[in-house]
C-alpha cells in the first residue's frame, strides 16, 4: 500500500478466499454460530455468506451485534443508501423512539442497543472501505453526542416532573450544560472510548412547582449521577460509555456538577498548565433546545480566556515537558509496550505538538482555536508556524496511527492502543489496515512513530542550561525562607503539598548538617539532592515521597560510597523513586539496610526474571565465605541475603515482571532456602556439641523434618508472612546420641530446635530473620518442641480439635529425610481422610470463623480488613478446608495440595463444589492476596476504598452461605 495517502487505509480486496488461514477459520467458525443461533441465515445468498463471514473474521464485536441483532444487519448486507443517509435514517428512528420514553430502564435499555447497533455498523462500514477514518471520527463522535443529548434531554425531564423545574432567583429556568472533554469535544473520538465529562449550570437557585423544592445544585447532581447511571452503568444490554469525570475542577474529590461562578473562580484562582490542555478541547454538548440559550454562549465565553492567552506563552512548551515526562514514569510502572498512544512517537506526541502551539499562539491566531487535531495541523501549515515537511510526517502519522487505534478497538470494542501479540489479531490489523503481513504493517508503523518522535523532540528540546536550572535552584540550598520557598513551590507544582513538602527538605537540610558528612560528602549531597527533589516534585504525593528520601539520604550521608552510586547512576535513582514511592516497606528496608541500595545498582540484574534455584547455591556460596565457628557473622550474612532477595523480589512485584502467584511462589522458595541452611547450621553446632543420635550411625540423615503450616504450606508466603513450624523426628526416644556430651534423643531434638529458633530469633543490627510461630504442635505452647512421628499421629487422632485439622489441610513439609516426609504426608492425608460427622464439622468450623472474626478483624462500615473480615481471605480458607474435611473420605485426591487454589480446582474437578462457584472464589482469592501483597508493601492491614473489591465479597459471602446455612 501507498504509506503516503493519510486519509484512506483499507482492505486491498473484500474476498473472504483471500483472507490468511487463521482468519478464514475464524470467519468458518462464525459463521457456524451464526447459524446455528439464526436458521435463516442459512437462506443467504454466496454473496452475502462471503461478506458476513468476512466481516466476523475481523472482528468478535460484529459477530457478537450480528448475533444480537440479525434483522438489522440483515438490512446492512443490502445496503444501498449513502452511509450519511442510511446514519440519519436510523437517528431519526431512534429519536421518535425516546421522545415516547419516560422510565430509566427503557431508556438506559434503548440507549444500549442502539449504540452497539450503530457502532457495529460503523465498524462494518470502515473495514470494507464504504466510510473513511474521517467519516468514521464523524459518525462516531455524533452518536456520542446524540446519546449523551438524548439521556440529558429525557431524565431532565423524567427528574423535572417528580422534583420541580430548577430557577434562578429571577425565576429562569436553568438548562444543564455538559462538556465534552478530550477527544470526545474535538469530534475525534476513538471507536471504544472511555468520555470525559464536565457537569455545569449557570445559577443557583431553587426547583418550582414541586411539593418540595430542592436546590438546583441538589437537582443538577442527582441529574448528572443518573446520566452517568445512564451510560456507565452494565447491564444485560452491555454499556454505553464508560464515563470519567475526573477532569472536572477537583478531580475526583471536588462536586460533580458547578454553577457558573464556582467554575469561573476555580479557573481564575487554581486552574493548572494540565488543565489549559484539556479545556482546549471542552466542546458543549446538551439538547437541542439550549444550544439558542444565552449562557450557552456565556460558557463559551468563560472558557477561552483561561486557555487562549492574550501574549504569547511559551510556557506551553515547559507544560508539555513536564506532562510528557509524567507519561514517561506512568509507562514505565504500567508496564506500557507497543502502546500506539502513549508509547514514543505515539498518537499522544502528535496531540502535544499540536497543543502546544495553540497555546502558545492561539491568543493571537484566531485560526488556531479549534477543537480538532486534523483542523489544527491545516492551520498550522496555512499560519507557517512549523515547516511543510514537519506538518506532513505529523498529518501522515495522525492519520495512520488513529487507524490503527480504531482497528485495535473495533476487534471486541474494547478500549486498547497496544499492539497485539497473538497471530489472529495481528491478521486483523494489519488485513483491515491493507497490508499483506505483520512485518510490512510493523516497519511502516516503526518510520511513523520514529518521525514523530524526532518531532516532538525538537519542539520540547532545552538546552543544557535550561536543563541545569531545573535542577540547580534554591530549595535545597535554604537560600529561601519559609514563605518564599512555599510560595514558589505552590507556583511551580500545583499539585504538591508544598507547606508539607518544604518541610521535609528543611528537616533533611537541618539533619544532615549535623553529621560528620566531610567535605566530599557534603559536596555529593549538594548535588545530588537538588536532583532527587526534582524528580520527587514529578510523583503523586510528593510530599510523602520526599520524607522517605529523607529517611534514607539521612540514614546514608555519612557513607560517601552509596550517595556516590546514586548521584552517578541517574537510572539507579528512578528505580528507587518508584520503589520508594509505591512502597513504605522498601524505604524502610532500604533506610535500616543501607548494603541493599547495592541490589538496585545493576538495572539489567532487576529486570531479568529471578531463578529460584540459584536460591539455595547463592547462600550457601556466601556462608562458605563465613567461619562456620562465628555464629553472629553466619546470622548476619542470612539475614542480608533474606533481606536482598526479598527487595528484589518486591522490586520485580512494584515493576509488573512478577504476577501475584509468582510473587508468593518466590517468597515461598526463599524461605524454605534459608530454612535448610538454618536447620544444617543447628545440626552442626548441635552435633558438634552432642554428637548425633545413635540410629543415624552410618547415615546422611537427620531424623529429622520440618512441616509448614499456613502461607509457608500453602505456597502463599507473603512480605510480611511468619514461619508457621511444627517439628517432628522419627528415632527411638529411649536411644541417646553419640557425643563425649552425650544427651538422649528428646533432649537432642529440643536442642536442635532451640537452636533453629534462636538462629531465627536472635535481634542482631541486620534485625530478626522471620517471626516464628510453633504453637501449631501437639499441644500447643504446652508441648514438646519437637514432636515424635508417633506422638504427632496419636495427637492427630486423639485429641487434636477441628481447628488444627483445619490447619491440617494447609500443611506440607518443606524440609526433611525423603523418609520422614513420606511419612508425614501419609499421617496427614490419613487424618484429613476420616469420616467425619458433617453437622458438627459446620458447627465447629462456622463458630470458629466467628471466634476469629470478632478477636481479630479490624474493618469497619468504611473500610475492609482483606484478611479477616467476612467476605475476605479467611472466609475462603475456611470454605477450602471444610470442603477437604468433609469429602476427603470420599476423594483422597483432595489433599494432594496445599494451597487454596489447587485444593478449589480440584474440588470442582469432582464435585463437590459447583465449577462457577469455585471459579469465583479463586478470583476473589488471587484479588485479596493481591492486595495483601500490596498492603504489605505500603504496610497496612485495611482498604480504605471498598468500590474494586464489593462483587468479590459478595461472591465469597454468597457461596458461604450456600456451603454453611443449608446444613
Amino acid at each position: 500500500m501507498d504509506s503516503n495517502r493519510p486519509y484512506q487505509f483499507s482492505p486491498s480486496t473484500l474476498d473472504f478466499s483471500t483472507l490468511p488461514a487463521v482468519l478464514q477459520a475464524a470467519g468458518d467458525k462464525a459463521w457456524q454460530q451464526l447459524t446455528y443461533a439464526h436458521k435463516e441465515f442459512e437462506q443467504f445468498s454466496d454473496q452475502e455468506k462471503n461478506t458476513l463471514k468476512w466481516q466476523c473474521a475481523l472482528s468478535d464485536f460484529i459477530r457478537e451485534a450480528v448475533t444480537k441483532q440479525p434483522q438489522f444487519f440483515g438490512q446492512v448486507l443490502n445496503q444501498t443508501t449513502q452511509p450519511r443517509e442510511f446514519f440519519a435514517q436510523q437517528s431519526e428512528t431512534f429519536q421518535q423512539q425516546a421522545n415516547a420514553i419516560t422510565d430509566e430502564i427503557k431508556l438506559g435499555k434503548l440507549l444500549r442497543q442502539y449504540r452497539l447497533q450503530q457502532m457495529a455498523w460503523i465498524a462494518w462500514m470502515d473495514f470494507n472501505g464504504s466510510i473513511d477514518l474521517d467519516q468514521a471520527f464523524e459518525f462516531i463522535s455524533q452518536l456520542a453526542d446524540e446519546l449523551i443529548q438524548t439521556a440529558t434531554e429525557r431524565l431532565y425531564q423524567i427528574l423535572t416532573s417528580t422534583l420541580g423545574t430548577p430557577t434562578n432567583d429571577q425565576g429562569e429556568t436553568q438548562p444543564f450544560f455538559v462538556l465534552g472533554m478530550g477527544k470526545l469535544g474535538g469530534s475525534e473520538l476513538n471507536f471504544s472510548s472511555d468520555i470525559d465529562l464536565i457537569f455545569c449550570y449557570p445559577d443557583a437557585g431553587e426547583t418550582q412547582g414541586a411539593s418540595r423544592s430542592l436546590s438546583n445544585h441538589e437537582f443538577f447532581t442527582r441529574l448528572g449521577q443518573r446520566l452517568i447511571n445512564a451510560l456507565n452503568q452494565q447491564t444485560a444490554d452491555g454499556f454505553v460509555y464508560r464515563v470519567d469525570m475526573r477532569l472536572r475542577p477537583y478531580g475526583d474529590s471536588g462536586p460533580l456538577v458547578m454553577n457558573y461562578n464556582m467554575l469561573e473562580d476555580y479557573y481564575e484562582e487554581q486552574g493548572r498548565d494540565w488543565e489549559r490542555y484539556a479545556m482546549l478541547k471542552a466542546r458543549i454538548i446538551t439538547p437541542k433546545q439550549w444550544q439558542t440559550h444565552p449562557d450557552y454562549a456565556y460558557l463559551e465565553n468563560l472558557i477561552r480566556p483561561f486557555v487562549y492567552r492574550r501574549y504569547i506563552d511559551f510556557s506551553a512548551i515547559e507544560s508539555l515537558r513536564k506532562m510528557k515526562q509524567l507519561i514517561v514514569q506512568e509507562n514505565r510502572r504500567r508496564g506500557l509496550v507497543n502502546n500506539i498512544k502513549l508509547g514514543e512517537g505515539g498518537i499522544r506526541e502528535v496531540e502535544f505538538i499540536v497543543q502546544a502551539f495553540q497555546l502558545i499562539r492561539g491568543g493571537r491566531e484566531v485560526e488556531l482555536r479549534t477543537r480538532s487535531t486534523r483542523t489544527a495541523l491545516e492551520k498550522l501549515n496555512l499560519l507557517g508556524e512549523m515547516s511543510e515537511e514537519d506538518i506532513q510526517v505529523l498529518t501522515q502519522a495522525y492519520y495512520f496511527l488513529r487507524k490503527t487505534e480504531h482497528v485495535l478497538q473495533q476487534i471486541a470494542d474494547k478500549q486498547t492502543q497496544t499492539l497485539p501479540d497473538n497471530e489472529i489479531d495481528q491478521a486483523r490489523l494489519y488485513v483491515a489496515m491493507g497490508f499483506t503481513s505483520w512485518q510490512e504493517f510493523k516497519q511502516i508503523l516503526d518510520q511513523h512513530t520514529q518521525a514523530v518522535n524526532q518531532v516532538f523532540k525538537e519542539v520540547i528540546k532545552s538546552d543544557a542550561e535550561d536543563e541545569q536550572a531545573d535542577i540547580e535552584f534554591d530549595y535545597w540550598l535554604c537560600n529561601l525562607d519559609t514563605d518564599a520557598a512555599i510560595s514558589q513551590l505552590e507556583h511551580d507544582y500545583h499539585e504538591v503539598d508544598a507547606a508539607a513538602f518544604w518541610q521535609q527538605v528543611s528537616q533533611c537540610h537541618e539533619q544532615i548538617k549535623k553529621r560528620a558528612v566531610g567535605k566530599r560528602g557534603a559536596e555529593i549531597i549538594d548535588k545530588l539532592m537538588p536532583r532527587l527533589i526534582v524528580a520527587c516534585l514529578q510523583y503523586p504525593s510528593a510530599h510523602i515521597l520526599i520524607s522517605r528520601i529523607r529517611e534514607l539520604v539521612v540514614s546514608i550521608c555519612t557513607r560517601t560510597a552509596y550517595l556516590e552510586l546514586l548521584f552517578e547512576n541517574p537510572q539507579t535513582r528512578t528505580i528507587l523513586l518508584d520503589c520508594l514511592q509505591a512502597s513504605p516497606w522498601i524505604a524502610q528496608q532500604l533506610s535500616q539496610q543501607a548494603f541493599l541500595l547495592d541490589e538496585l545498582l545493576d538495572p539489567r540484574q532487576l529486570y531479568k526474571e529471578l531463578d529460584p534455584s540459584k536460591y539455595q547455591a547463592d547462600l550457601r556460596e556466601r556462608l562458605l565465605r563465613i567461619d562456620p565457628e562465628d555464629l553472629e557473622a553466619i546470622m548476619d550474612t542470612l539475614r542480608q541475603f533474606k533481606h536482598a532477595y526479598q527487595l528484589r523480589i518486591a522490586v520485580a512485584d512494584i515493576l509488573g515482571h512478577l504476577p501475584l502467584m509468582k510473587v508468593s511462589d518466590h517468597l515461598t522458595w526463599l524461605a524454605e532456602a534459608i530454612l535448610s541452611q538454618v536447620v544444617n547450621i543447628a545440626w552442626q553446632h548441635t552435633t558438634e556439641k552432642h554428637g548425633i543420635p545413635e540410629g543415624l550411625v552410618g547415615t546422611s540423615d537427620k531424623g529429622f523434618a520440618v512441616l509448614g503450616y499456613g502461607k509457608l504450606g500453602g505456597l502463599e508466603f507473603g512480605y510480611g508472612s511468619d514461619l508457621d513450624m511444627v517439628f517432628v523426628h522419627n528415632q527411638q526416644s529411649d536411644q541417646q546420641t553419640t557425643g563425649e556430651r552425650a544427651v538422649g534423643i528428646t533432649q537432642f531434638y529440643i536442642r536442635l530446635a532451640q537452636r533453629i529458633m534462636h538462629i531465627y530469633s536472635a535481634q542482631t543490627h541486620a534485625g530478626i530473620l522471620y517471626e516464628i510461630d510453633m504453637r501449631l504442635r501437639p499441644s500447643g505452647n504446652s508441648g514438646l518442641l519437637v514432636a515424635t512421628l508417633k506422638g504427632f499421629e496419636n495427637y492427630q487422632q486423639q485429641d487434636a480439635w477441628t481447628w488444627e485439622h483445619q490447619a491440617l489441610v494447609r500443611a506440607r513439609c518443606v524440609y526433611g529425610d525423603k523418609d520422614l516426609v513420606e511419612q508425614l504426608e501419609q499421617v496427614r492425608v490419613q487424618i484429613l481422610s476420616q469420616p467425619r460427622d458433617i453437622s458438627a464439622l459446620n458447627k465447629d468450623v462456622t463458630d470458629m470463623r466467628l471466634k476469629m472474626f470478632k478477636h481479630l478483624a479490624k474493618g469497619n462500615q468504611q473500610e475492609f480488613d482483606v484478611k479477616q473480615d467476612r467476605g475476605g481471605i479467611a472466609d475462603i480458607e475456611f470454605i477450602t478446608q471444610y470442603l477437604v474435611l468433609a469429602n476427603a473420605h470420599k476423594y483422597p485426591e483432595l489433599c494432594k495440595y496445599s494451597d487454596n487454589i489447587r485444593i478449589l480446582t480440584t474440588a470442582a474437578e469432582v464435585g463437590v463444589i459447583e465449577p462457577q462457584q469455585a471459579e469465583q472464589l479463586i478470583d476473589a482469592y488471587k484479588l485479596f492476596r493481591n492486595e495483601s501483597h500490596k498492603l504489605a508493601l505500603a504496610q497496612t492491614k485495611v482498604i480504605s476504598r471498598l468500590d474494586p473489591f464489593k462483587h468479590a465479597i459478595e461472591s465469597v459471602k454468597a457461596i458461604w452461605q450456600s456451603i454453611f446455612d443449608p446444613i
